[in-house]
């Protein structure tokens, strides 16, 4: 083997990262390394990178024991890595990011016409067939993904991470890169692919590895493994397990049959491909799909986080024009985000001021809220959701993470909105409190609010929507409805390949 890691332990503050992880990559093999959020596929490669410690564990390259403790040392060793956000120089040109701290001199000076000559004949090899005295950042994203491999390559040369290199990629850009890889596997590199995009890691890779929870699952030959059950590694659940609290409500006489809001073929290139979807009064649409299959980018463009390059968002009085999350609260939309603590509270600030603060965007600073609005607004929400607190001018960043997710949810239900995204809304709280927030989606809907929401949990998926969105690859594929929206429907439209589906479309 080319590279060999054993026993591979990290430990942070107590919780372990990774737990004697074993992975191996041969010579002229491109591998797969998978898992949801946490699973410690990035402290892996930050471990063999030598931008973290490991604790306990080898790691061997070529027969001998390597302990890099930098990224460069492991350059030096032969681990080279490109990231989804290329980091390159964009402001020098395209010679100077690939012969960088290694440039040829005369008298001391560099010599220009010798640094333009080897980076011609380093993308010579690659197809590349650019001009190398242009900046870097004037080139598509694709060709600065090539330009890094290449030069990853020439300063390493053993082993190539490549981690999310197609997140930003259109398919004609993807095809490129991975011919690319395809040759540089053909002339002997070890490849080490982290990708969210199944397709692409069932077109691209030889073997795969999956990671859950900081312990390794499984190392499988790719053509060998059913797509279902590499999810079911990647979840950590069977679809033959009995499902648990997956009951759902009835719709009849709640949802309205005219649409709230109508969105036509609402997309951005290289983030969400176009989509169409109706959301009525009182419906709660759920979005399913593993992690970076475009669960949470559809919800940002719906917000405006990311302005909609195509299509038309419309309710029963006409278009609706959503430039940015301001123009979206006007429209009467709210945004629960995924990330509590980096975008939803702000920990510094009292649950009251941080309730008040959707109310007094949509007002405007120069119209403040009254103290003793803030006051009864903070006092009834704090009852109405059960956050547990002492008063509501203690710091949110003080409370559990189900009660700041309370704040959260607080913070936008004080505006009313008509249709509220929620993102993950049960991730990292206790069981009490994850019971408490489902309980609530179910009554604000029955009080004729429509939520999206967006959840890593099938069965909570499952208890509360009225209807499933499947996505995967940043696409809408597949959209579930009554005895339809079940765990096994939902990972087989996860898991249906590409190919299958124009079979099926023809």
């Amino acid at each position: 083997m080319l590279l060999t890691i054993q026993n591979l332990t990290k430990t942070f503050v107590g919780m372990k990262a990774l737990d004697r992880v074993d992975f191996e990559l041969a010579a002229g093999e491109v591998h797969a390394l998978l898992g949801e959020n946490g699973a410690g596929k990035s402290t892996l490669i930050k471990c063999l990178t030598g931008a973290y410690t490991r604790d306990e564990g080898t790691i061997t390259l070529e027969g001998k024991q390597i302990s890099p403790r930098s990224t460069s040392e492991a350059q030096e060793l032969g681990i080279g890595t490109v990231y989804q956000e290329v980091n390159l120089l964009p402001n020098l040109t395209v010679a100077q990011n690939l012969t960088f701290g290694r440039e040829k001199r005369r008298f001391g000076v560099i010599d220009a016409r010798a640094q333009k000559r080897d980076a011609e004949a380093m993308l010579e090899g690659y197809g590349l067939d650019i001009d190398v005295s242009r900046d870097l950042g004037s080139y598509s994203v694709a060709i600065q993904q090539i330009i890094a491999i290449a030069r990853a390559v020439a300063l390493s040369g053993k082993v190539l991470i490549l981690d999310e290199p197609t997140a930003s990629l259109d398919t004609r850009e993807v095809k490129m890169l991975f011919d690319v890889v395809r040759q540089l596997r053909d002339k002997g590199l070890g490849i080490i692919f982290v990708s969210h995009f199944l397709d692409q890691v069932f077109e691209i890779t030889d073997r795969l590895t999956v990671l859950r929870n900081g312990c390794k699952i499984t190392t499988e030959v790719t053509a060998d493994l059913d797509r279902v059950k590499l999810i079911e590694h990647m979840l950590g659940r069977s679809l033959d397990e009995e499902e648990e609290g997956g009951t759902r409500r009835a719709t009849e006489g709640r949802v309205s049959a005219e649409p709230l809001l109508t969105f036509e073929g609402v997309g951005r290139k290289s983030y969400v491909e176009p989509f169409d979807l109706e959301v009525h009064k009182g419906e709660v649409v759920g979005l399913a799909g593993l992690l970076g299959s475009g669960r949470t980018e559809t919800a940002e463009l719906i917000f405006g986080v990311h302005t909609a390059q195509t299509g038309t968002i419309s309710d029963s009085s006409g278009p609706l024009k959503i430039g940015s999350p301001r123009d979206a609260i006007a429209c009467g939309f709210g945004f629960a985000p995924e990330d509590r603590k980096t975008d939803g509270i702000i920990a510094d600030l009292s649950i009251r001021e941080n309730i008040a603060l959707a109310l007094q965007a949509r007002r405007g600073w120069a119209r403040p809220i009254p103290r003793s609005e803030q006051d009864r607004l903070a006092a009834d929400y704090i009852k109405k959701l059960d956050i547990r607190t002492s008063s509501p001018e203690k710091a949110v960043g003080e409370l559990s993470g189900g009660n700041q997710q309370k704040v959260v949810l607080a913070r936008w239900l004080v505006m009313n909105p008509r249709f509220l995204i929620l993102d993950e809304p049960t991730r990292g709280i206790d069981v009490g409190a994850h019971a408490e927030i489902l309980h609530l989606v179910r009554d604000i809907t029955a009080e004729g609010m429509s939520i999206l929401v967006i959840s890593s949990e099938l069965d909570e998926l499952i208890a509360v929507s009225d209807r499933v969105i499947v996505v995967r690859d940043r696409r809408h594929v597949a959209e579930l409805t009554g005895s339809e929206i079940a765990s096994e429907n939902i990972v087989k439209a996860i898991a249906s390949s590409e190919k299958k589906n124009k079979e099926e479309a023809a």
